[in-house]
């Protein structure tokens, strides 16, 4: 799910990221492109910054993106900066293999790991060719909740005011909001529909998980304020019923979480235009930490982004998490 209105998303670049990162144990990544095995027959597959271009040329969305070298957060050494370094050259190649520049909207891809100095060699590299938007890619990988929020502002700090900054992979309603107040503008991610085939739906509070024994004789929605079709139809107990024996519940839940996110989406949005962004800021805290228990990291975070969160904070019960 791409969280920006006005735009068409390419689904087949989202697929591309998706590939490379949960096929990474499957692929050869050389100057020349991504080399994977096919999850179908076995069989090798080349994709080149070329050839991504082509395809998403050939979809004719108005935002694709360039193909980029790709590590999880979690390794160190020297391959970050090889793939940093790949990510800068293979960027040129997208751009000269991109026939629809003045209809399509070529984003770069911001690589660097956890690592400051290559964040902002990638980031500079990146201004400087001028592109019509950016994305902050590798992290959702596995990184502390500390390292990910400071590398999003870094590179939201350094990236222009006037052009998209999207963070990739980022589906979390906690993190959207966090990240948003650094400066981000964009989001993609599968959680909403994933975590829905789980049985567990997006809630104010957080979540809410229909498969729990306790859900079975629940006659509520699953969120008495949502006013999507699932919530003003079905009941807690109803779905328990579904998750645990039928695919409609994973449906209805998948239904209902991106209503919630859109609703989320469009809210943020207009709070920001309205003005009233930390106000919003702290009425979701406030609901989703009723206790006052919001995470260090994200109380860290506010500081940075100039909002006062002291209101719905405890002094006496902060999270780590």
């Amino acid at each position: 799910m791409c969280m920006q209105l006005g735009a068409t998303f390419d689904a087949e670049c989202a697929f591309h990221r998706e590939t490379k990162v949960s096929l990474l144990h499957l692929a050869d990544i050389t100057e020349k492109g991504v080399t994977f095995q096919s999850p179908v027959d076995g069989k090798p597959m080349l994709l080149t910054p070329e050839e991504s271009i082509q395809i998403q040329n050939r979809i004719g969305a108005d935002i694709i993106m360039a193909l980029d070298d790709v590590v999880k957060t979690t390794i160190t050494g020297p391959r970050i900066e090889e793939a940093m370094y790949r990510t800068l050259r293979w960027i040129d190649r997208c751009i000269a293999a991109h026939k629809r520049p003045h209809e399509q909207n070529l984003f770069g891809i911001v690589q660097g790991g956890l690592d400051p100095v290559l964040r902002d060699i990638c980031v500079r590299g990146l201004v400087d060719r001028n592109l019509p938007g950016y994305a902050i890619g590798g992290l959702a990988g596995g990184e502390s909740k500390d390292s990910f929020w400071r590398v999003v502002a870094q590179c939201t700090a350094a990236l222009p005011e006037d052009k998209p900054r999207y963070v990739m992979g980022v589906g979390y309603p906690l993190d959207i909001v966090v990240c948003s107040a650094l400066g981000a503008d964009m989001y993609d991610c599968v959680y909403p529909t994933r975590t829905a085939r789980f049985g567990t739906a997006l809630v104010p509070e957080g979540v809410l998980k229909l498969k729990h024994n306790a859900m079975a004789d629940d006659t509520r929605p699953i969120d008495p304020t949502c006013a999507c079709m699932v919530c003003r139809t079905y009941s807690r107990a109803y779905i328990h019923c579904l998750v645990t024996k039928d695919a409609m519940g994973s449906q209805l839940l998948s239904y209902h979480n991106l209503y919630y996110m859109m609703k989320l989406s469009r809210d943020l949005h207009m709070s920001i235009i309205e003005g009233r962004f930390p106000e919003f800021v702290c009425n979701f805290l406030r609901i989703m930490f009723p206790k006052g228990d919001v995470p260090e990291w994200v109380c860290n975070a506010m500081e940075v982004a100039g909002i006062d969160i002291s209101s719905c904070c405890s002094p006496f019960s902060s999270s780590q998490d």
